[in-house]
């Protein structure tokens, strides 16, 4: 068992800090014993992020980087989703000024979600990688400061605290089932769990239509791949180049899992007729990971993440329809 790296024990402590910081911003979400049938002598328990304010785990990482601002300077961001959410939640509680550059095609929901905090909101032309350059752009010339989804300490450590809050709920670990995107996630929560409880397996779970972060760990560097439509669109997109999650991920990953469309949607369906949870396709694929080979988990202590629960209706309610 290698000892945690400098980076990732720095990581972990400023996820300790983060947390007596935004404790009272964040709800510390239950970690429950699932109703799936299990092999002798296995745990599997669903730490429940989907239940956090804003529906994902997104705000924890938004008010740890937003409590490290003065209030004074305006903010901005890119997303049409959980973490455009999370950041207008947060600048609601921080007092920030907060502008999110969307894409103009933007889901009307979603950016009436974002635009009911109070929030400024630009549409830009193209798709979610063209709004994100747009927003960096305007924070370059000196307007604003730029708060990126996951290439941030600030907001790795946010993510963290979810480690942290595992340790306090269960006596023992084996295997965390994390699903991967840009790598905030796993990077914070890894960091935490692989400075604390070091035999702990963090196991990522990766969309096979959009595995940025898996090749790029492969490749040893970041690599450009092919986005397809997915299920786990919250995990879908490239990573960054030079971006800090790289290398804490290759630390602190012990096993990549790709998973299909199809065991996403299993996982998915499973979860609202077992476990009477309806997530969203992100939230799945980390249990769809763990099912795919869940005889090499058996007799372990295992946690899946449900990560968030921000779900369009129209996609999921053909999946819960299906008669298998």
């Amino acid at each position: 068992m290698m000892n945690a790296s400098e980076p990732v024990l720095a990581l972990a402590a400023r996820s300790v800090v983060a947390r007596k910081r935004i404790g009272n911003a964040i709800f510390q979400t239950p970690c429950i014993a699932s109703r799936f049938e299990t092999a002798k002598d296995t745990g599997l328990f669903l730490k429940a992020d989907n239940l956090q304010y804003t529906g994902s785990f997104k705000l924890r990482g938004a008010m740890s980087k937003l409590t490290t601002l003065p209030t004074d300077v305006p903010v901005i961001t890119a997303s049409s989703g959980n973490h455009g959410i999370a950041c207008s939640h947060a600048a609601m509680t921080t007092g920030h000024n907060l502008t999110v550059v969307l894409p103009e095609n933007v889901a009307k929901a979603k950016l009436a979600k974002i635009q009911s905090y109070g929030t400024r909101t630009i549409l830009n032309p193209g798709d979610s990688g063209m709004a994100e350059q747009c927003a960096q752009a305007l924070a370059a010339r000196g307007d604003y400061v730029y708060v990126s989804p996951y290439n941030d300490p600030m907001i790795m450590a946010g993510q963290g605290t979810i480690g942290l809050e595992l340790l306090d709920q269960l006596p023992r670990i084996d295997n965390v089932f994390i699903s991967m995107g840009g790598g905030g996630l796993i990077s914070g929560v890894g960091s935490v769990l692989k400075a604390f409880s070091p035999q702990t397996r963090i196991i990522g779970i990766s969309a096979a239509n959009s595995a940025a972060l898996a090749a790029s760990m492969e490749a040893g560097r970041i690599v450009e791949t092919q986005h397809l439509g997915t299920l786990a669109d919250g995990c879908a997109g490239g990573v960054d180049e030079g971006s800090l999650t790289l290398p804490i991920s290759q630390e602190v990953i012990d096993r990549v899992i790709i998973c299909s469309e199809e065991e996403i949607a299993r996982a998915l369906c499973r979860l609202a007729w077992t476990d009477k949870m309806i997530v969203e396709g992100a939230a799945a694929l980390a249990l769809a990971g763990y099912l795919s080979d869940e005889a090499a988990f058996a007799g372990q202590n295992n946690v899946v993440l449900l990560c968030g629960a921000n779900f369009d209706r129209s996609v999921i309610q053909p999946l819960l329809s299906r008669d298998d």
